[in-house]
């Protein structure tokens, strides 16, 4: 694979903190939830900062948001897939395309697979680096009133992945996603998901995680913890 690939931004999202109804099966006392799932698609240019895009809200601080986790991408090439397993369109309310996982980003070309911690890009003026996987949560889950598609999520690892901005700037939508340092190609996405996840991890690999500087500290500290146990 060339190091300096692209791929085009078919979509750039951003959404504001917005109350939803709980969904019937889930069984808690409050039946109201927030969160900035919700991404609506912008009209132009969009600031890209250190803690993600102008007009996007974070919700749940303690565990989202922050220069780790300011930007949330996901592959456009998994939708097909999605709409196929759950039956849904294209198009409309119920749609699952670009914006169903609470992304920022939606791109061509790029996935879990050949996107690896620590690959950094250029998108118009703004450079981004690989920071960790999504760590999927019950929101994708609550959000569509699917109790299934977290499990769905995490056994496909079609998770998407975050980044940090290095270099802030404007980008839109139909710009290039330009790869231009790949320092890790043995840590891809996937692999460093399926790592964290699975109770037989490689050891070696695991070790490796755990002293990553690349990788999120918070990702670092798991895999660290993780190590201690496999001792």
């Amino acid at each position: 694979m060339a190091l300096a690939d692209s791929g085009k931004v078919i979509s750039v999202r951003v959404g504001l903190v917005r109350t939803h109804a709980m969904p019937e099966w889930d069984h808690r006392e409050t039946r109201t939830w927030q969160t900035a799932y919700q991404k609506d698609e912008a009209g132009g240019p969009v600031h890209a900062g250190p803690l993600g895009l102008d007009g996007d809200a974070v919700y749940a601080t303690h565990v989202h948001g922050g220069v780790h986790m300011a930007v949330l991408v996901y592959a456009a090439s998994h939708y097909p897939a999605w709409r196929q397993e759950l039956g849904r369109s294209e198009s409309g309310a119920e749609a699952f395309g670009p914006g169903a996982f609470g992304e920022n980003l939606c791109v061509e070309h790029f996935d879990e697979v050949n996107v690896g911690i620590g690959d950094e890009f250029t998108l118009g003026g703004v450079r981004l680096q690989v920071s960790q996987p999504r760590g999927p949560c019950s929101n994708i889950s609550r959000y569509w009133g699917i109790p299934t598609l977290l499990k769905r999520v995490t056994e496909t690892h079609r998770t998407g992945w975050y980044l940090r901005v290095l270099h802030e700037g404007a980008l839109e939508r139909g710009q290039m996603l330009t790869r231009v340092a790949r320092p890790h190609p043995e840590w891809n996405v996937r692999r460093v998901s399926a790592a964290a996840l699975a109770p037989e991890s490689d050891p070696a690999l695991v070790r490796e995680l755990a002293h990553a500087e690349v990788l999120s500290p918070k990702w670092r500290e798991s895999f660290l913890a993780k190590a201690a146990r496999q001792a």
